[in-house]
């Protein structure tokens, strides 16, 4: 099997650059998701269930992107068409969804139409990210694997650290961060607009910049006979073939990806009451009354903001730790320590009520997200042959799609046991489980065992 040749630092940052913008997409919907269906006058209880869609667009999109990847051949690439139809997608999705409460509609009218501009914003995000990952076990040989999601690491939170700033930034410039009841206001909508700008010129500098192996070559590189390329995919035969390590990383994703669900599902409500004293209304659905946050108040909006500027100290955290985690051989061991101090940033959150202190929340959390981003991708595809790379790939996505699912919805059952009856939902409690979930994950990974699977 011919060896894939060493790449230059700049052709690895020119395979991953466009995730940059593709992450400022998903930052921006991660952080105001939860705000804008609470806007729009959803009940804490049930906010986690409008969560369920994004992992579960991941879960059947990205395998199939993947296995239709693995046999697409154009002058164009083998991954790349992909990438820039979802990021077109995308772009056009993120100029809809914030404007859900700005059209007149009733409601419930309102509610629909996000849900269906969140499904087809995270579809296509999906679609667009996925190939990125793909490129890394295409074009990247072994020895430089770390490295190079090292960088798709670093570019990740780069984006998501500029996707998060943008509310808090648009509003000390001047624009309006209030709005009437069930209208976006105008720093969220302006925010998503600049995202769309920025994701589609990153994409696009990626398809200028990055030429993938032609067929004959990539073969080679990856060993690769004939008769296993006319072989069609058959995705259960190859769930069966996985190397155990695709199961025993798949079962730490799982505590992870739980995790850092509850924390897009409930942050915005911990920090809006516990650091922000939003005040409180009460709110009659269906003869039965409840009391919540007033997403209205000056307090509701500023704690909205700072829960971008929380998640890009999270970035920043994740950046600086990306940097340190090379620095360790054992992969094993700096999986299972980051996942620990990502833990103990989640539990922190319930004693430390300062807006400023919750930083070294953050920080701590940010170290478990690098983890994330770049050792599971690193251990898998050095398991992997490369005939069905992209096929295992997008299967592995249910990794980290299933758990999502799974916590937004038991999210709201769970948070219904910690809330008094007719009283505020203790969001902060959600953040307290999801670092005990992620400790949990930490001792899992020493069952990890990497191996190296046939071609």
């Amino acid at each position: 099997m011919k060896q894939i040749p060493d790449q230059s630092f700049w052709k690895l940052w020119n395979i991953s650059f466009g995730f940059f913008g593709v992450q400022i997409a998903y930052a921006l919907q991660s952080a105001n998701i939860s705000r804008i269906f609470s806007t729009l006058g959803a009940d804490p209880h049930n906010l986690s269930y409008f969560w369920i869609l994004p992992p579960l667009m991941g879960i059947i999109v990205q395998p199939i992107i993947g296995a239709l990847s693995d046999k697409t051949w154009t002058r164009f690439g083998r991954r790349i068409p992909y990438l820039f139809v979802g990021a077109v997608v995308a772009v056009l999705v993120m100029c809809m969804l914030p404007n859900a409460g700005s059209l007149g509609m009733a409601v419930s009218t309102a509610m629909i139409f996000g849900l269906i501009s969140l499904m087809l914003l995270d579809t296509s995000i999906n679609v667009a990210m996925q190939p990125f990952k793909m490129m890394v076990g295409d074009m990247v040989n072994e020895k430089q694997k770390s490295l190079a999601y090292s960088i798709q690491s670093f570019l990740c939170n780069a984006g998501s650290l500029v996707g998060y700033i943008f509310p808090f930034v648009l509003t000390g410039i001047g624009i309006s961060n209030i709005a009437p009841e069930g209208v976006i206001p105008d720093t969220v909508i302006f925010s998503f607009y600049a995202g769309a700008a920025i994701l589609i010129l990153c994409v696009i500098y990626t398809t200028m910049k990055v030429k993938e192996y032609p067929p004959e070559l990539y073969a080679e590189y990856h060993g690769i006979k004939q008769e296993a390329k006319e072989e069609k995919t058959n995705v259960f035969k190859l769930l069966v073939k996985a190397p155990s390590t695709f199961w025993t990383v798949g079962l730490v994703q799982f505590f992870c990806w739980a995790a850092f669900m509850f924390m897009w599902t409930y942050t915005n409500g911990s920090v809006a009451f516990n650091a922000f004293d939003a005040p409180t209304v009460q709110n009659t659905v269906d003869g039965v009354t409840r009391t919540v946050l007033d997403t209205t108040s000056e307090q509701y909006n500023a704690a909205g903001n700072w829960v971008g500027i929380l998640f890009a100290v999270q970035a920043v955290g994740s950046v600086l730790w990306a940097i340190v985690i090379p620095m360790f051989k054992n992969k094993k061991l700096i999986y299972s320590l980051s996942l620990v101090l990502g833990g103990i940033g989640f539990i922190s959150t319930k004693f430390l009520a300062d807006p400023y202190l919750l930083f070294i929340s953050f920080l701590l959390i940010g170290c478990a997200w690098a983890a994330m981003l770049a050792l599971p991708f690193t251990i898998l595809t050095n398991s992997l042959s490369g005939g069905h790379m992209g096929t295992y790939l997008g299967l592995f996505n249910g990794t980290i799609c299933l758990p999502q699912i799974v916590a937004a919805v038991l999210g709201g059952v769970i948070l219904k046991l910690f809330t008094p009856a007719g009283g505020l939902a203790p969001e902060i409690n959600m953040l307290v489980l999801a670092g005990v979930l992620l400790i949990v994950g930490a001792c899992c990974v020493f069952v990890i065992k990497e191996k190296k699977a046939e071609a």
